[in-house]
């Protein structure tokens, strides 16, 4: 072989081994030290707030979650707003404004409301077994809270002020589609470039990008009374009429699956043994990927109330929207890409995924916002007594957090 082309060969090689170590990103050492210096506190304020009952309308728990959270947003520089919830008996939202002498314009959004009701944290405290925690809300959504509020901290601890505005949210309805803060939200995410939201990262370590919308379908029944033993042929029930509403839509959808989903949730009828109830109601939780999608579901209740069965009888359907779909398009997509490159800096790989829960993005994203879900800690049994949250999350995914608003602040996305 010639001896100046095996040399030329040898560079060549050296230099394409070289490559992959050339290309693989480079971890902020400062950003890293301060998430692993501020690990420990983050549990223990993890801790604090999951055993305090805060869920959606316990206004005195969501209260007493803010009084916790709010001097330590305070002591961060925030300047702190109450906002008084869009419908009755809920809590205040709350707003940590902070101002930095960048351009990216960061929106956090968290919410500190739980599907549990009062004295469940007292009889299912948090408690650590292995590498996770447990806890009523411990992942979703406290964790979230805890993370968005200690990557503020990190910022703070490593003097980062490359930013025009960093905006936190947290909010509390979100467990009944944010009825309290929708507006709110719309108006926010208009005035910022990107919005950030909290919620759990679905095992094994995934983002969001993309969630279906919610909304709650009731049927209500309408009958007549009369003494279930004297006189039941003068009532006309309303419980029977309900049942063969149900029947009739029982296979004309899914109740599982990515696409469109349906289930019944709750039924209601009757109040005594000895009455024909002349009132009966069904509430279903219908979950999906386009707007459009609601309408159709819509339209076939509507159309199955038409046909009662029960003489004397009449059904009428009522829609409780929600939370619209979030839409995996080409903003969701590049936001992904930025934390997939941020995640290489520890060596490490996110997946990306999607999920029927919906949430805060989608309103974010309506108003033509970039949005990317799933930026809590790693997390899993969601609304269940055995909710937990992965430890080992902790770190990585504060990093994560921290780092894309870092480069949110510097690079901000386009808005649509």
């Amino acid at each position: 072989m010639n001896r100046k082309f095996a040399l030329t060969s040898l560079a060549l090689l050296a230099f394409s081994l070289a490559l992959p170590a050339l290309a693989q990103p480079v971890r902020d050492a400062r950003v890293h030290a301060a998430v692993e210096a501020n690990r420990a506190a983050a549990i223990d304020l993890l801790k604090e707030i999951v055993n305090i009952d805060s869920g959606t309308g316990d206004i005195a728990g969501g209260n007493r979650v803010l009084e916790v959270l709010t001097p330590r947003l305070t002591a961060l520089g925030a300047e702190i707003r109450r906002v008084p919830a869009e419908a009755p008996e809920l809590p205040d939202n709350l707003v940590a404004t902070f101002r930095g002498t960048g351009k990216g314009r960061v929106l956090l959004i968290a919410h500190v409301d739980t599907v549990f009701g009062p004295g469940v944290a007292a009889k299912r405290p948090f408690r650590i077994e292995g590498a996770r925690a447990y806890g009523p809300g411990v992942s979703d959504e406290k964790a979230g809270v805890v993370n968005a509020i200690m990557a503020l901290k990190v910022l703070r601890d490593v003097g980062f002020q490359n930013f025009a505005t960093i905006t936190l949210l947290l909010e509390t309805s979100e467990e009944r589609g944010s009825p309290g803060t929708q507006k709110l939200i719309k108006a926010l995410a208009s005035e910022h470039d990107v919005e950030f939201n909290l919620e759990p990262g679905d095992p094994p370590d995934n983002l969001t990008v993309w969630r279906k919308g919610s909304a709650r379908i009731h049927i209500r029944v309408k009958g007549r009374p009369a003494h279930a033993g004297v006189a039941p042929q003068d009532g006309r029930n309303a419980a029977l009429e309900l049942i063969h509403q149900i029947t009739s839509l029982s296979k004309d959808f899914p109740t599982t699956g990515d696409g469109t989903t349906v289930n019944l949730t709750v039924m209601k009828a009757g109040e005594r043994t000895n009455i024909i109830p002349d009132a009966a109601e069904a509430i279903y939780s219908a979950r999906y990927r386009q707007p459009a999608d609601l309408e159709k579901i819509v339209a076939r209740f509507r159309t199955a109330a038409l046909a009662t069965s029960v003489e004397g009888t009449s059904a009428e359907i009522y829609l409780d929207s929600g939370l619209p779909p979030l839409i995996q398009n080409d903003d969701v997509n590049a936001l992904a890409d930025r934390a997939r490159s941020i995640y290489a800096e520890l060596g490490k790989t996110i997946g990306a995924s999607g999920n029927g829960g919906a949430s805060e993005s989608a309103v974010a994203q309506s108003v033509g916002t970039p949005a990317l879900d799933g930026l809590g800690w790693v997390g899993g049994d969601f609304h269940t007594d055995n909710e937990w949250v992965d430890l080992n999350s902790v770190v990585p995914r504060l990093y994560l957090l921290t780092r894309l608003v870092m480069d949110a602040g510097i690079n901000p996305p386009r808005r649509r």
